[in-house]
């Protein structure tokens, strides 16, 4: 029996539960990724689409469909917490690892889209480390 995992958005609004069944682990550097994310890349994982159960919050989700391109999103309407969503064709259920209250088995398997990595990333990688804000 594989092991449950628990997720949600920030404020606590969604929450839900699936199995660590995870088929693919991805960061994805593509500038649709970065936009969707406000981040250098996007790190989601891929499982079955009916691998969850929301046990909390349904009401709360916003789904967001690009008209022409092949990529999508969900997030929380109070907190705008990006959670779990079904892929544009129905065949993947995928689920933003930071949604996740706990890291699954699975280990990240490849970062995709490099050739469009932000700019800010490598120097963000050398940049001076704090445990908090700096001082």
């Amino acid at each position: 029996m594989a092991t449950q995992l628990n997720g949600g958005c920030l404020c606590g609004a969604v929450k839900f539960t699936l199995d660590d069944t995870f088929n693919a682990f991805y960061q994805c550097h593509c500038r649709q990724c970065q936009q969707l994310t406000g981040s250098a890349f996007a790190s989601n994982l891929f499982t079955d689409p009916d691998n969850i159960e929301w046990t909390q919050g349904t009401n709360s989700i916003k789904n967001y469909e690009h008209p022409t391109r092949e990529f999508s999103k969900s997030f929380c309407v109070s907190c705008g917490s990006a959670v779990p969503f079904l892929n544009k064709s129905r065949s993947s259920l995928i689920v933003p690892a930071g949604s996740l209250n706990r890291f699954p088995e699975i280990r990240p398997q490849a970062n995709i889209f490099t050739s469009e990595q932000a700019c800010w990333l490598q120097p963000g990688l050398h940049a001076k480390e704090f445990t908090g804000f700096p001082e």
